[in-house]
């Protein structure tokens, strides 16, 4: 099983307050390596209109999935954004 495929890690958002309008609790978002926002507890997460912003690490908990689901999840992704 794996967290990451093609330098994308999956994680779902446990606790939105504060963000409620850019983030749904529960969902499975991808995000970015930003080693300087890793610095500062801080994770690059790509929303839905494919635009990646900073957030607080600690409202996110990594996903893993198998290797198969997960490109599937992030094509699937990937496509959406292409179209909004």
């Amino acid at each position: 099983m794996i967290n990451q495929l093609q330098g994308k890690k999956l994680v779902i958002c446990i606790d939105n307050k504060g963000n409620e309008a850019s983030l749904e609790q529960w969902k499975v978002y991808q995000c970015l390596p930003d080693e300087e926002a890793e610095r500062h507890n801080e994770i690059r997460v790509i929303d839905e209109e494919g635009e990646d912003y900073l957030y607080p690490s600690d409202i996110f908990s990594p996903v893993f999935l198998e290797a198969s689901i997960a490109r599937i999840f992030i094509m699937q992704n990937s496509q959406n954004n292409q179209t909004a």
